[in-house]
C-alpha cells in the first residue's frame, strides 16, 4: 500500500511565524443534528470530544471536533483511524438521520505558531485576532485572501488551518509571504 502524500509535502518555513504542513491527517466531515443525545453520543464514542459549541473546536489526544455550522462537524484524527472512526459513526448513528464522509484527502491541515501567528494570519483574514477576542479554543470559517479557509487556536498558541487541498500550496504561499521577516506590523505586540 503506497504512503499517503499532503498537497505541501511536509513544507515548512520559519519567518516571524512557522508555518508547517501537519502531515497526513485523518477528516471526516459529519452531518446530522448536533443537538441530538444520538449524535453527541456518537461524537463521544468515535473522537473522545463532545459536541463544540458554535464557533468553537476542542482538541483531545490525536482528535479534534470543529464546528463547521448548525448541522456539521468536521472531526479529525489519525490517518489511519479514518475508516474505523466512520464505522463507530455508523454504528452509533444506526437508524438516524446523518452523513459521515471520508474528506481527509480532500484538504491540507497547515499549522502557524510563533510569536507572530496572529498578526500572519490577521494579514490574510478579515477575523478580529486579538488576544482579547480570539482565544484558545476559538474557530472560524472564512476567507483567507481569495479562497475560502477554517481556523482555530490550540491552548499552546499554535493557530490549525484547513483548506482545501486544490489550494494548498497557494495557502502556504501566502502564509509565507505574510510571515516574511521584515513585514512586521507590531499591531498585537
Amino acid at each position: 500500500m503506497a504512503e499517503p502524500v499532503t498537497a505541501l509535502n511536509g513544507a515548512r518555513y520559519e519567518g516571524i511565524a512557522t508555518i508547517e504542513d501537519a502531515g497526513p491527517t485523518g477528516m471526516i466531515t459529519l452531518r446530522g443534528d448536533l443537538a441530538s443525545k444520538e449524535v453527541k453520543a456518537a461524537v463521544k464514542k468515535a473522537v473522545g470530544l463532545d459536541v463544540p459549541g458554535q464557533r468553537a473546536a476542542l482538541g483531545g489526544k490525536g482528535t479534534a471536533a470543529l464546528w463547521m455550522s448548525p448541522d456539521e462537524l468536521l472531526l479529525m484524527c489519525p490517518y489511519d483511524k479514518v475508516a474505523e472512526t466512520i464505522a463507530t459513526l455508523e454504528a452509533a448513528l444506526e437508524g438516524q438521520h446523518f452523513l459521515a464522509v471520508n474528506v481527509s484527502d480532500a484538504r491540507t491541515f497547515l499549522r502557524i505558531s510563533g510569536a507572530g501567528a496572529r498578526e500572519v494570519l490577521a494579514k490574510l483574514c478579515p477575523v478580529d485576532l486579538s488576544p482579547d477576542t480570539f482565544a484558545p479554543g476559538m474557530f472560524r470559517r472564512t476567507r483567507m485572501a481569495q479562497v475560502p479557509a477554517a481556523f482555530w487556536l490550540d491552548e499552546g498558541g499554535t493557530f490549525h488551518l484547513v483548506c482545501f487541498r486544490s489550494v494548498g500550496e497557494y495557502a502556504f504561499n501566502l502564509l509565507k509571504t505574510a510571515a516574511l521577516p521584515g513585514g512586521e506590523v507590531g499591531v498585537y505586540g
